[in-house]
């Protein structure tokens, strides 16, 4: 594969791919075949075509006036009144004369477009029948001819709330006329005055038109666009077959609404002639900023296909070329060799060259950005079960792919024993020399290897112990002692929470405990009941835990794509919206505004620390005995158990800020940890952190642990400076740990009046709950 690439190939692979096409608003009919070659040769790699022409057009016209001149004759004399109860018209099944669009071996390639002259939203009720009923034999019949993809004028107008539901019902009612076709809405990323539809409607035909040049300065709504999205959408249920194509503007709005539309299913980023400056040279050209728009999106993992709108077809004429050059379709190879080289490769059209050139100079993929990671956006994984489920190979092997974790927990366990040398702090072996350590969920030994290095670069004594439950890991880590570590590892097959320490005889204790139970919201995977069962073998005072801490943060985000997913999986797993799921959020919007003082766009919703001096099982054993324990009535603070793990339950209450109107559907967690906090002075302490705003600084290019979504069912809009009060509970049975959460919206009616606006579901993942 390498040696067919061009030369630039290496360096070109390595961003994303442009996928160009060409679109004509004033294309009279169906592209022909020539014609569609003549894109090819252009540069261009789809095209779009109508699927109805004029003569269509005319009739349906023809049909809405001899209709309108049936009604005078009932004494309807007001075109806009009507007896509801009177027929209306019905627009006839097409004819061949009404299309030239059809079933070809191109026909993949070709994108149909609707009608531009359709009006779904009318306040004429007759024109928006006609409108549907124009729409729904087009889709019918693109259908048939095997069309992939239809793209849809949106609605023309966001103010008028029955105009935008009207349109969102014919669209939905589209969707199941064409039930295997994609549809794609085409809207404005914002109504920018100068870049509005100029085809005129058949409501603008048979009535009145706006003036759109109205002279005087108007004030934008930059949302309001994104609002008539949101409606249609919603009453589509967030069907996986909807798409939005946004048009790039002139200017390139804020921030926020650029990831706005970033979260949205995007399937087209439509560039007009008119977004374009020319050069000094006179070659097209976009801004700073929108190439910046451009490469953002590109990023996201199904990449948006770019579509230049009326920026003419091709510069030179193909059946003028071979006149004048003398080429033949078919030539031998001396005719061959005689072609001008220039003759060969015809030249790129000048919009598609520029894309072309921009294309070479995006940002190379990160790190961050392979393709295996880049198949895990927004993809939706079930939390493991590490204590109820015995893990395979494969699965460690993906977490020890991470050099990034484990070079933190060697600098903390490094720093650890560094500091426990100038402490002179005392040691827990039978000799009084080595230090003891022990690997509590070894796994197939990461850690273990990290310690022994930490051990020799330090110059430190120290007993190793290696504690895996999994019976096959503790085969491959008694191999690895014997192959790998020279048999310096004592291993043990034990769950770390029954372990009786690394002498029970004398009580012995353990002086670093290290583990890695961590989960994408630190607690999920049980690291707090895993380490109580083994921090009575801590040595006190002096005895580390490593992590010694970690604190779970949320923040609501709106997550289209995520939504629609979960809508489908509802129907095999009727608690997909009930399971926190861990993926690699990525086409989503943080809707909390940032920099808010006291309401920052992540917050924390606990923490916990380790080692506990005093364990409540461990007080509850002592109070009750063993047996106790196991009680299944009124024991403890939950019914059906002895309340020992209730030390861990959690509950928080975050408020953030909406500067803008949107939409939630749940939450987004991440977590931080404190790997080692030194205890002298002027020393710094080892974290690591998935946090959006703190990866970069703690622990850059980290793959071990993807965010963990909290999802709704139903999505949760709020107005303009709104507040979001997110609760949520960390519960237990002391069989199992599971989250609570719910989502409240609230806006200001005055400067001291609150409002709730909105609510969510309280949701619960219980029933699929982490198993101790």
């Amino acid at each position: 594969m390498d040696g067919y690439l061009n030369p630039e190939s290496a360096d070109f692979e390595s961003r994303p791919r442009y996928y160009i096409g060409q679109h004509d608003s004033h294309r009279p009919d169906a592209v022909t075949d020539e014609q569609y070659h003549r894109f090819l040769n252009s540069g261009f790699q789809f095209v779009t075509t109508p699927i109805t022409n004029q003569h269509f057009y005319d009739r349906v016209v023809e049909l809405y006036k001899t209709h309108l001149k049936e009604r005078e004759a009932w004494g309807l004399s007001d075109a806009h009144k009507t007896n509801q109860s009177l027929p209306g018209p019905v627009v006839p099944t097409l004819t061949n004369k009404d299309t030239s669009y059809g079933p070809s071996n191109y026909v993949g390639s070709l994108v149909a477009y609707a009608s531009p002259w359709i009006d779904l939203s009318s306040e004429d009720t007759l024109i928006s029948s006609i409108s549907r009923q124009v729409l729904n034999l087009e889709l019918a019949y693109a259908a048939f001819c095997g069309a992939r993809s239809v793209i849809i004028p949106g609605p023309r107008q966001d103010e008028n709330g029955r105009a935008v539901m009207q349109y969102a019902r014919a669209i939905q009612e589209a969707l199941d006329v064409a039930s295997r076709i994609n549809i794609i809405i085409q809207m404005p990323m914002f109504r920018e005055p100068g870049l509005e539809e100029v085809d005129l409607t058949l409501s603008e035909v048979f009535g009145p038109t706006k003036d759109k040049t109205a002279s005087g300065p108007q004030e934008i709504d930059l949302f309001s666009a994104w609002d008539s999205w949101n409606s249609v959408r919603s009453v589509c249920k967030y069907n996986n077959r909807l798409f939005v194509a946004i048009r790039i503007p002139l200017r390139a709005p804020e921030k926020d609404l650029q990831e706005r539309w970033f979260s949205e299913p995007l399937h087209y980023l439509t560039l007009s002639s008119k977004v374009f400056q020319l050069n000094k040279a006179g070659h097209p050209t976009l801004s700073r900023n929108q190439q910046d728009l451009i490469n953002r999106y590109m990023r996201l993992k199904n990449s948006p296909w770019l579509l230049l709108s009326d920026v003419g077809s091709d510069d030179t004429d193909i059946t003028t070329r071979k006149a004048e050059e003398n080429i033949v379709d078919f030539p031998t190879l001396s005719e061959a060799a005689n072609v001008p080289k220039r003759s060969q490769f015809p030249p790129l059209h000048p919009y598609v060259a520029y894309l072309k050139h921009l294309e070479k100079k995006q940002p190379p993929f990160t790190a961050m950005e392979a393709p295996a990671l880049v198949s895990f956006q927004d993809w939706l994984q079930s939390p493991l079960q590490p204590l109820a489920d015995n893990l395979e190979s494969a699965t460690y092997e993906v977490f020890e792919g991470d050099p990034v974790k484990y070079n933190q927990y060697e600098l903390a366990i490094a720093e650890a024993m560094k500091e426990w040398k100038t402490l002179a702090k005392p040691v827990s072996s039978a000799n009084n020399t080595n230090l003891v350590v022990a690997v509590a969920g070894a796994g197939r030994g990461p850690l273990v290897t990290r310690v022994l290095r930490a051990a020799a670069s330090t110059g430190t004594a120290i007993q190793l112990w290696a504690l895996e439950k999994n019976q096959n890991a503790y085969v491959y880590l008694l191999r690895q002692n014997e192959l790998q570590w020279n048999g310096q590892v004592t291993v043990a097959k034990t769950d770390m929470r029954g372990w009786p320490g690394p002498d029970p005889s004398r009580n012995a204790k353990v002086d670093i405990l290290v583990t890695e139970l961590l989960g994408s919201f630190g607690d999920n995977e049980l690291s707090p009941e895993c380490l109580d069962g083994i921090q009575r073998h801590v040595a006190r005072p002096y005895g580390i835990s490593i992590p010694e801490s970690y604190t779970a943060h949320l923040s609501p985000i709106a997550t289209p794509r995520i939504h629609a997913d979960l809508s489908g999986k509802v129907l095999l797993d009727k608690n997909a919206f009930e399971t926190p799921w861990v993926t690699r959020l990525f086409q989503i919007d943080f809707v909390a505004a940032e920099k808010v003082p006291g309401h920052p766009r992540f917050q924390q919703a606990w923490e916990f620390v380790h080692p506990v001096e005093v364990s409540e099982a461990d007080r509850f054993l002592a109070e009750h005995g063993a047996s106790a324990r196991y009680a299944t009535q009124g024991t403890g603070s939950m019914a059906g158990s002895s309340g020992t793990n209730e030390h861990n339950a959690r509950h928080c209450h975050l408020t953030f800020v909406c500067r803008t109107r949107g939409v939630v559907h749940g939450l987004a967690g991440y977590f931080e940890s404190v790997l080692y906090r030194p205890r002298e002075a002027g020393r710094e302490k080892v974290e690591i952190s998935i946090l959006p705003d703190q990866i970069d600084r703690k622990s850059r290019d980290m793959i071990s642990w993807f965010p963990i979504f909290f999802p709704i069912k139903q999505p949760l809009y709020f107005p303009q400076d709104a507040e979001l009060e997110v609760s949520m509970w960390r519960q237990t049975d002391d069989t199992k740990v599971w989250y609570e959460w719910i989502i409240e919206a609230y806006a200001w009616a005055g400067p001291k009046t609150r409002i709730k606006v909105g609510a969510s579901d309280m949701h619960s993942s219980r029933e699929v709950g982490c198993r101790m």
